[in-house]
């Protein structure tokens, strides 16, 4: 496993998916002992092999509901896979879903220390990074704001602030660079960029390809749960670009 940072092998998710929306747990559970609810299987990743080495980019493509997310969940160990086996080497910085982890009640200020200790940062290392953060957000005169009160591409720019803050092994990064305006997605391209330089292992899921292929020299294609093609970022996109179309 030579420079292998990341290997997935055979790995399946199986979700129970119940009949009937339940409104609360008492309820679930009456209907559970009557015996009117019933689940359906739901393979939401079935048998995924690939391997990842250290400092690639790899970009995932694929429609809504193709399983992309929870892959992304399986590698950040989220997921326990209920078949196969996923192994990472290294330190990960995950941003999954847009403000993971924030509290809405407290300010960006204190949001800031939140998010550094969730990734396993000191209040004095925080502390000492917390101007580096909000310059790179650009969000002077709003740290004192509820984030409640912030737009989703307020919090995006705070998020991968604090995400991208040390070098990680692994950066994952699922859409919300979407919702940032153009000049700061540049400047987040330029970020990933100098780390992917530097030896970090880029995986970047996003419906644009062309900013796949950009940031990504190779691809995974996702149907369904099942991986349909693998290969460069050029090749994977043209072929998922054709399929949808087509």
């Amino acid at each position: 496993m030579e420079n292998i940072i990341i290997k997935v092998e055979a790995a399946s998710i199986l979700f129970n998916i119940a009949s009937e929306k339940t409104d609360n747990l008492k309820e679930y559970f009456i209907k559970i002992i009557k015996k009117q609810l019933h689940f359906k299987e739901f393979w939401a990743l079935k048998d995924i092999n690939f391997e990842i080495k250290k400092g690639e980019s790899w970009g995932l493509v694929g429609r809504n509901g193709a399983g992309k997310s929870t892959l992304l969940k399986l590698i950040c160990g989220i997921l326990t896979p209920y078949k196969g086996k996923v192994t990472v080497i290294g330190s990960i910085a995950p941003m999954i879903e847009l403000g993971a982890g924030f509290d809405d009640n407290l300010t960006a200020e204190e949001n800031i220390y939140l998010g550094g200790s969730i990734l396993g940062h000191s209040k004095k290392f925080m502390r000492e990074r917390y101007d580096e953060i909000v310059d790179f957000a650009e969000l002077h005169e709003f740290m004192e704001m509820p984030l409640k009160n912030y737009s989703s591409g307020m919090r995006a720019r705070i998020g991968f602030a604090i995400a991208t803050l040390v070098k990680p092994d692994i950066l994952i990064i699922d859409e919300v660079l979407a919702v940032g305006d153009a000049a700061f997605q540049k400047k987040c391209e330029i970020r990933l960029t100098k780390m992917m330089e530097e030896g970090t292992t880029l995986l970047f899921v996003s419906h644009a390809n062309d900013k796949v292929i950009k940031l990504c020299k190779n691809a995974i294609w996702l149907d369904k749960g099942k991986l349909t093609m693998i290969g460069t970022a050029e090749e994977v996109c043209a072929a998922y670009e054709k399929a949808i179309l087509s």
